[in-house]
């Protein structure tokens, strides 16, 4: 399956979590409805959950949100694995 760059899903994962953050301190009776969220913040979360699903191959947020960070942890060991080690003796 095709994954989207670990720049782009680092982004979108971040960008979620914030909005997902500003949706839940405007609904701060815990309920799910609307009010006192700014209707465009709700509108860029809602268009940032469905690309993360598009990018991520997944129907649910929470299962793209686990596919993100598993492809990110696997590209992070990746890289950690073939970085180059420095030379000691250069010192």
């Amino acid at each position: 399956m095709l994954m989207a760059h670990p720049t782009v899903l680092r982004n979108l994962v971040e960008r979620y979590e914030a909005l997902r953050a500003a949706v839940d301190r405007g609904n701060v009776d815990g309920s799910e409805r609307a009010e006192g969220v700014d209707p465009l913040t709700r509108q860029q979360l809602q268009d940032t959950m469905y690309t993360l699903c598009v990018s991520t191959g997944t129907r649910e947020i929470g299962a793209a949100l686990a596919a993100a960070h598993r492809h990110l942890d696997t590209i992070a060991v990746e890289t950690f694995e073939t970085a180059p080690v420095a030379d000691a003796s250069a010192a």
